[in-house]
């Protein structure tokens, strides 16, 4: 039997991605449903919490633990019910739903995914700012925010890396193809548009469908760095050079991890997952004392002394 790739969903459009840690995932076969698919545990540090098909989120003393894992999409419910994949439409609804929840003291968004498409990114994004704007969102990268990954984790409070984790990957790509031969059938595939629609389907062994291509991946990359800048508190200008391997900002894109992304500016903690999850119950779900309440030790003094009359 044959499978489809996942791959084939990410085919011919454009992505913020990045493709060498999105490869073993982008070959895996398209889920084929049927029965029903376990629940995904999310298992950071000392924390293990279990998610059931078609939960998004579970809440661990007032800390609201939201995944941000696998390869995006908008609204593959596929890929997030057998997954556990996140969808753009499933973190807005979450993280809107949680922002108004008088219960959560803090968002906990744990980031495992090399990115994905950019197409309904922008709405996710913007979830993550405005339930920030109303509480606090702690990034996790554990162990990968690559990406359309990073894009919204770039919206969050404070973004922690655990060792050996890694972030960035910023900019945009399309994988794409063009006829250049004759098929498996031996006949020659042509590709026809409109008169007035040659943007619809640029053809990228030419060098306007190149230009086409990159004139969309370009807008789509300063969205990006929009955001960015804004969520990391960088200004604009300075935003490519951090993000470059190189002194040429064109070198954007890189990868970075431990103190060098601490320093770019594009993390603000490098901490061990449980060292993390003690800062925040600290902060938001102190234990309760082991010392008697006040009210009790006042009904055992009152006690006492009525004992004595």
């Amino acid at each position: 039997m044959t499978h489809t790739p996942i791959a084939s969903l990410f085919a011919g459009v454009p992505l913020a991605l990045s493709r060498s840690h999105g490869a073993a995932l982008l070959q895996m076969p398209l889920p084929q449903g049927g029965g029903d698919p376990a629940p995904h545990v999310l298992s950071v540090g000392a924390l293990s919490l279990a998610l059931e098909p078609g939960e998004r989120y579970a809440i661990h003393r007032n800390i609201a633990v939201v995944p941000l894992c696998g390869l995006l999409t908008p609204n593959a419910y596929l890929l997030e019910r057998w997954l556990g994949w996140t969808t753009y439409h499933g973190l807005e609804a979450t993280l809107s739903e949680l922002a108004a929840n008088e219960d959560v003291a803090a968002i906990a968004l744990l980031c495992d995914s090399p990115g994905g498409y950019v197409l309904g990114i922008e709405a996710a994004a913007g979830a993550v700012a405005r339930a920030a704007a109303v509480k606090p969102v702690h990034a996790l990268v554990h162990p990968l925010a690559a990406s359309a990954a990073y894009y919204i984790a770039s919206q969050a409070s404070e973004i922690t890396l655990t060792p050996g984790s890694v972030l960035g990957s910023i900019g945009c790509l399309q994988m794409t193809s063009a006829p250049v031969q004759p098929g498996l059938s031996g006949d020659q595939t042509f590709i026809l548009t409109s008169s007035q629609a040659r943007a619809k389907r640029p053809d990228p062994s030419t060098e306007e469908g190149r230009r086409e291509a990159l004139r969309v991946l370009d807008a789509m990359e300063a969205d990006f760095h929009a955001a960015v800048a804004s969520g990391r508190g960088i200004a604009p200008a300075d935003l490519a050079a951090r993000l470059s391997a190189s002194d040429d900002p064109a070198d954007g894109g890189a990868i970075f991890w431990g103190q060098e992304a601490v320093a770019r500016g594009l993390a603000d903690h490098l901490e061990d997952a449980s060292a993390f999850w003690s800062r925040l119950g600290a902060a938001y779900a102190p234990r309760p004392s082991r010392a008697p309440h006040r009210s009790a030790r006042a009904q055992a003094l009152a006690a006492q002394a009525l004992a004595t009359l």
